[in-house]
């Protein structure tokens, strides 16, 4: 936790040049609308996962063991994080219909939007733990608090139509309910309105503002560290989008994964109660030491994937999958029942099934509920699953 680096400008400019020429790379290799299949997604995965070790391993030869350890941890750590994510990620796109061609473009700049406001949360995070250490109790009892409603299912009800990133955005523009291509914005009779593809952008911008809640206290508890923390969160977000597509339809199967991350996030909050007594109380009371953090992720998240594999979860259970499928017949995957699609959206007329929280009744028309439909501000927004 106490590392104290000496990172040169350079350094920093570099870490930017990079993450900005790989997002390059996959708008430029993505441009084409089409449907992100699994070996591409696999590919993708592995790019993001070794250009994060070997920057780890710069990290390592620069800086030394602890350092080269506390980002692994921290990127590690964020990484498994966003595997909850994606169960959030699955259940806007088939609340929106949104057409697996178009889902990459919208995870784009959902990500460029994250790594914008998390590199802004995690500046403040390191200021106010430099000034104000105490507040790392409240950020123990944030995890501690994520934990026990993970494990409870108490957030496993996320309604995007109540995201209050749809909400705001229809405040200042008009919304169509038909796709348009990949596009945002369109004009009619010289006004201009968004798509319901801009719409899933300002969910998904929505959701990660409050994913950011765990994300950032947690890995403030690794290192406190502007480099590290920033570093490992970048990388582990960039490589959001592919994993997304990897593990697209495999979700239901790893279904002790949410029990995993619960203890994780609690043994991070116990972490962090232990670094803030240790530093605001008494330097008797020890410190976790970062690589015991990395085991403990490791073996939690290994463990979980075996188990869940060799257990299956009962089919079924309380009529409801575990991979975001509602109760009411819509899938989470991107299509409704009623026969067009299940795993993409809507082949026919490409327009946007959003508004009320009831679901959509197997073999009512696609265009019958429109953005029109969704809730006013000040009822509510989703939560983190």
């Amino acid at each position: 936790m106490d590392l104290d680096l000496d990172v040169p400008v350079w350094a920093w400019v570099g870490l930017g040049a990079v993450i900005v020429v790989m997002l390059a790379i996959d708008l430029l290799a993505h441009r084409g609308a089409h449907v992100i299949k699994f070996k591409e997604a696999a590919i993708w995965s592995a790019v993001w996962v070794a250009i994060a070790l070997v920057f780890g391993g710069i990290v390592f030869w620069a800086y030394g063991a602890e350092a080269g350890t506390a980002y692994t941890t921290a990127w590690l750590l964020e990484k498994s994080l966003s595997v909850d994510n994606l169960f959030v990620f699955a259940l806007i796109f088939g609340y929106f219909k949104v057409p697996r061609e178009y889902q990459h473009r919208v995870l784009f700049f959902g990500v460029f939007g994250a790594l914008l406001f998390r590199g802004i949360f995690l500046g403040a995070g390191v200021a106010i733990v430099e000034r104000f250490t105490a507040i790392l109790f409240v950020f123990g009892a944030i995890l501690l608090w994520s934990a026990w409603k993970m494990v409870k299912g108490d957030d496993d009800d996320v309604d995007p139509s109540t995201n209050i990133g749809v909400r705001l955005l229809k405040r200042v523009l008009p919304l169509k309910d038909e796709y348009h291509g990949q596009k945002f914005f369109i004009k009619e009779a010289g006004k201009r309105y968004g798509t319901p593809l801009l719409a899933v952008v300002a969910a998904i911008e929505a959701a990660d503002l409050i994913f950011a809640v765990d994300s950032v206290p947690a890995v403030l508890a690794v290192s406190d560290e502007a480099f590290i923390v920033y570093s490992s969160n970048a990388f582990a977000i960039l490589g959001l989008r592919s994993l997304f597509f990897l593990l697209s339809g495999l979700l239901e199967r790893f279904h002790l994964l949410s029990k995993a991350l619960a203890f994780i996030l609690a043994f991070i909050g116990v972490k962090l109660f232990f670094q803030a007594g240790h530093e605001v109380i008494d330097p008797a009371i020890p410190h976790v030491p970062t690589w015991l953090s990395l085991a403990v992720i490791v073996v939690s998240l290994t463990l979980a994937i075996v188990l869940s594999l060799r257990r299956p979860a009962p089919e079924g259970t309380d009529g409801e999958g575990t991979d975001g499928e509602s109760t009411d017949g819509q899938s989470t995957d991107g299509g409704s029942t009623d026969g067009r699609s299940t795993d993409g959206g809507s082949t026919g007329a490409g327009t946007a099934a959003v508004g009320s929280t009831d679901g959509q009744v197997a073999g009512e028309p696609t265009g019958s509920r429109g953005l029109d439909d969704a809730p006013a501000a000040g009822e509510g927004s989703g939560t983190r699953r």
